[in-house]
């Protein structure tokens, strides 16, 4: 199973990136979109890494621990999934033509 320590080093890399770009824009919606954004790669993440260490150790303890990491990372990417359409919505409101100018 070489795909899914594949997609967690993505969506961390991902995550980092976002939250980079929030530090580094000055617009206010396009940080919160940024940061949405950030959500939905942490949301996968942590649902993939919990999947990732049940199959690698197989043991209730991992399973529990994995159940846990599958809630919370669906609950962000759930989160993020909905932020993101707000604020997407929020931009093509404000800005009709595509740009901020």
């Amino acid at each position: 199973m070489v795909i899914l320590p594949i997609i967690v080093v993505i969506a961390l890399v991902l995550y980092i990136y976002y939250k980079v770009a929030v530090i580094r824009n000055k617009d206010k919606l396009t940080q919160a979109y940024f940061n949405a954004k950030s959500r939905i790669c942490l949301g996968i993440f942590v649902l993939v890494f919990g999947i990732n260490q049940y199959l690698y150790y197989q043991t209730k303890l991992s399973l529990f621990i994995g159940i846990i990491f599958l809630i919370l990372g669906g609950m962000q990417l759930n989160l993020g999934i909905k932020e993101s359409k707000h604020y997407r919505n929020e931009w093509k409101r404000l800005y009709p033509n595509g740009n901020e100018s």
